[in-house]
C-alpha cells in the first residue's frame, strides 16, 4: 500500500488461509509429498508479498521434522501472497495435530492452525483427508442417487400415461451403474 508521500506502507490487518495440506493424512514413519501453503492477504484480500511465515510442528506426539531437521520453518511470501513447506518427515505415533502457522509484516501478525493426521494403516494413508473437506465424495453420490430417484419417479409417472414410452435412463457415480427403466 502506498502511503501520502508514495513509501510503501504495511498492511493494518494480515489474513491467513491455508490453501493446500489441511487435513493430510499421512503414514507414520514417511515423508510429506505435499506440503502445507498459505496465502496471506491485507483486510481487502489484496495478496501479501515479503511476508515472513513461520510453520511449526508439535514438540512431542504425532508430530516430525522439517526437511532443515528442526520443528519449525520460515518462508516468505511470493508476489501471489503464497508461502509453503513441503518434505517433512513424521514420527511414528499416531494421531492427529497441528501445524501452527504465524505470518508477520511489519507491525502487523496473523495466526491460524493447519490439521494432520498420522495413521499406521497406509490404505488410509494414500491421498486420504481428515476435516469437513473429506465428504465432498459422499455429497456427489448422495446427489446422484437423488437424481436417479426423481428420474425414476418421473419415469414411473411417464409410463402411466397410454401411448407413453419409458425412457431409459443411466447414471453413473463410478462403480456401480445404476439403470432406471428397461435396459
Amino acid at each position: 500500500m502506498l502511503a501520502m508521500g508514495g513509501e510503501v506502507q504495511d498492511p493494518a490487518i494480515l489474513q491467513i488461509r491455508v490453501v493446500e495440506g489441511e487435513g493430510a493424512v499421512y503414514g507414520v514413519g514417511s515423508r510429506a509429498t505435499r506440503g502445507v501453503t498459505i496465502q496471506v492477504t491485507d483486510e481487502t484480500g489484496k495478496p501479501i508479498e515479503g511476508a515472513s511465515v513461520s510453520f511449526r510442528l508439535p514438540e512431542a506426539g504425532p508430530t516430525g521434522t522439517f526437511a532443515t531437521g528442526g520443528r519449525s520453518e520460515i518462508a516468505t511470501t511470493r508476489s501471489d501472497g503464497r508461502a509453503g513447506v513441503w518434505g517433512m518427515q513424521w514420527n511414528r505415533t499416531v494421531g492427529s495435530f497441528e501445524i501452527r502457522v504465524t505470518a508477520e509484516k511489519g507491525q502487523s501478525r496473523a495466526g491460524t492452525v493447519c490439521a494432520q493426521y498420522l495413521t499406521d494403516a497406509p490404505e488410509k494413508a494414500q491421498s486420504a483427508r481428515i476435516g469437513p473437506r473429506s465428504n465432498h465424495k459422499w455429497l456427489w453420490i448422495a446427489a446422484g442417487v437423488a437424481g436417479a430417484a426423481a428420474a425414476g419417479i418421473a419415469a414411473t409417472a411417464t409410463k402411466s400415461k397410454p401411448g407413453l414410452t419409458t425412457p431409459t435412463t443411466t447414471v453413473t457415480i463410478g462403480t456401480p451403474t445404476i439403470i432406471l427403466g428397461h435396459p
